[in-house]
């Protein structure tokens, strides 16, 4: 598999990561990943920045030297990078625009859900892009970096993100192609007072699925 660069210089490189791979290793180390994948085509050692879930696409950024991935990594912990994405989710969504703060935490099996007691913070402020029948397409701006975090606030608003599986009922779920959650965009600073945004396009499979429910 050959992966789409969307940025690459000396000291970071951005790749569109396709839905249906892992961003690094899990529980079957002999599949490619992500960071697998790019490190055949790379003499250096590339430093992983963060991760996206195995279904959700879109912009993932690695560094090339341990100073950038310390510079990033900082930035991260003080939550000074902000990423988009967009959703397609079930339901109509009657707000143009809205917050969901509920806190979080890890449930049995690696799944989280809301707990307002023993939950971490977590904040999630959604746009409504558009409107269909029975469906709504969002940009999501999350505030906070939990685990699973927009999947599960839009689930626990009673609009679970199409194709999640592990979100929603699954007998409707199953219907769809792929989890409708992609990466759209990262900004960060590249320097001390230098910011960088790097974006990715919205996939193929992404825009079929956007397609099929337009004709419902």
């Amino acid at each position: 598999m050959r992966l789409k660069i969307l940025y690459e210089d000396d000291k970071i490189i951005a790749v569109d990561k396709p839905e249906g791979i892992s961003s690094i290793k899990e529980n079957d180390k002999s599949a490619e990943t992500v960071h697998s994948i790019l490190q055949k085509e790379y003499n250096g050692k590339l430093f992983i920045v963060h991760r996206l879930d195995k279904d959700v696409s879109g912009v993932m950024l690695f560094a090339k030297n341990s100073l950038m991935h310390k510079f990033l990594n900082k930035q991260f912990e003080n939550h000074l990078i902000e990423k988009k994405y967009i959703a397609l989710v079930h339901g109509i969504l009657s707000e143009n625009t809205g917050l969901i703060n509920k806190k979080i935490r890890q449930f049995g099996s690696g799944r989280m859900g809301v707990d307002e007691v023993k939950g971490k913070k977590s904040r999630t402020k959604y746009d409504v892009l558009e409107r269909f029948n029975s469906f709504t397409l969002l940009k999501l701006t999350p505030e906070t970096g939990r685990r699973h975090q927009l999947r599960v606030h839009l689930y626990s608003i009673g609009h679970p993100i199409v194709g999640d599986l592990h979100y929603g009922e699954k007998s409707l779920q199953k219907n769809f192609s792929r989890l409708m959650l992609h990466a759209e965009e990262i900004e960060f600073f590249i320097e001390d007072e230098k910011k960088m945004k790097i974006k990715s396009p919205l996939p193929e499979s992404f825009l079929n699925v956007i397609n099929e429910i337009g004709k419902l």
